[in-house]
């Protein structure tokens, strides 16, 4: 007999990790199941209320995102009360869609309403239309046409894949050489596969980047903590664009205020269009956002928790992530309060050697009981998975480091204090994560 609610996590990374720790603190919640998971979303229930302690089970279930039939399976022998998905790939193939004709319970938005993460050209069309300010672009579905578009409007412009690229999508660029060079890997040479099938060219905006998630039971944006996520692979955001090699959540400079700015002029627009649509968005709406002197403008919505941002801030969320979930379902989002516990978190990414670009596996990883020992610190797992007795490396981006602290500085030097204490050969990790200092809003 269930004592409880049972709950299943898509997806395997670092945000699927911090999204079961969030769900297993719940008292409603008996287990999570986490599909297909890693090799630290397996755990035991905890005794007693240690802070920061999951209070209930988890288990990884080896059924891929993409196996949609037999997650349906799974949740319909398992009888799980809620699924809620974490990456994007799921919501584009219509995992929401398949979850609800089954009529199974799920957190996350419909294809159609994913779409716009899915297609930038969509979102693009979308925010001109509700006048949400986005940066001047075009579409192209030619080389060619692309490439002409460059050589009559020089300068620095920012070359974007419109399909889902796993966040290495976007190219900053310089020059005129290096746009015709992003071009040319995406629609030449086709990096993304079809992803990069329709391109937008973007002119560049330069200001504070900003992550600013929100809950929404499609009529209401709740927003979450804004966040600043560092998607750079060096200090000093040099080198190639990542998936993401730390966040750190609040940002101490972006007030109330702003925050409101950008729900009155951007989140509830959308949200209100994709209503009149008939497409509403039930889910995580996340606006990535660049800040400029003229207010903030939209580079990107996602459709799902960021991640490593979602690593960031759950970590400071004290109201049941549970029950949040369950009235953007019911539709009642406006009567929830979300309370945040007082001070900040730091999330550090540890990858691969090689990241982004093709990595080695196998690696053993040590040192992580000690990590975790640490005060106010937190071990998310991405990449990683066991091999008889030994945690090994398994993908470019491998861990996730999180602390919280009093402060923005007391909570970097926890999350650094655990990453010297963790090893895996050719480790590799940005060194300014939260402590870098931008300008206030």
């Amino acid at each position: 007999m269930k004592k409880g609610k049972r709950v299943l996590v898509i997806g395997s990374g670092g945000r699927e990790h911090a999204l079961a720790w969030a769900l297993a603190r719940a008292a409603e919640v008996e287990i999570v199941y986490v599909a297909p998971g890693n090799g630290g979303t397996s755990w035991p229930p905890f005794p007693g209320d240690r802070e920061l302690q999951p209070r209930a089970p988890a288990r990884s279930v080896p059924i891929p995102p993409d196996d949609l039939q037999a997650l349906i399976a799974f949740a319909r022998e398992q009888a799980i009360d809620l699924t809620v998905v974490g990456p994007e790939a799921p919501l584009a193939r219509g995992i929401v869609d398949a979850f609800q004709a089954a009529g199974l319970r799920i957190f996350g938005p419909t294809r159609a309403a994913a779409r716009i993460e899915t297609s930038k050209a969509f979102a693009k069309a979308l925010m001109r239309a509700c006048s949400v300010p986005t940066p001047d672009y075009a579409v192209f579905h030619n080389l060619e046409e692309a490439r002409a578009y460059l050589r009559a409007h020089p300068g620095p412009v920012v070359v974007k894949a419109s399909g889902l690229a796993g966040g290495k999508g976007a190219f900053v660029c310089e020059s005129a050489e290096e746009a015709e060079e992003a071009l040319y890997r995406l629609m030449g040479e086709r990096v993304f596969g079809e992803a990069g099938d329709t391109v937008i060219i973007e002119e560049r905006l330069y200001g504070s980047e900003l992550s600013l998630l929100a809950l929404s039971d499609g009529r209401t944006a709740m927003p979450l903590l804004p966040a600043r996520d560092h998607k750079r692979l060096m200090d000093g955001d040099r080198g190639p664009n990542t998936g993401g090699m730390g966040a750190y959540a609040p940002v101490p400079e972006v007030g109330p205020e702003a925050i409101e700015q950008a729900v009155r002029q951007i989140l509830m627009p959308v949200l209100d269009a994709m209503a009149r649509q008939g497409t509403p968005f039930v889910g995580v709406l996340y606006a990535g956002l660049m800040w400029t002197a003229s207010g903030p403008f939209v580079l990107e919505f996602n459709a799902r928790f960021g991640d490593p941002e979602a690593q960031a801030i759950l970590p400071l969320l004290e109201t049941d992530l549970l029950g949040a979930l369950e009235a953007c379902l019911a539709g009642r989002l406006e009567d929830l309060n979300l309370r945040w516990r007082p001070g900040a978190c730091v999330t550090v990414v540890l990858a691969s050697p090689g990241y982004p670009g093709s990595v080695p596996e196998g690696l053993p990883i040590s040192g992580l009981d000690d990590a975790a020992a640490q005060e106010g610190v937190l071990i998310f797992h991405a990449g990683t998975r066991w091999e008889g007795t030994r945690l090994v490396t398994a993908g470019g981006r491998v861990l996730s480091v999180s602390a919280i602290g009093p402060d923005l500085g007391e909570a970097a030097a926890r999350a650094y204090a655990a990453v010297e204490r963790i090893h895996f050969e050719g480790m590799c990790f940005r060194r300014d994560i939260g402590r870098a200092s931008v300008r206030s809003l």
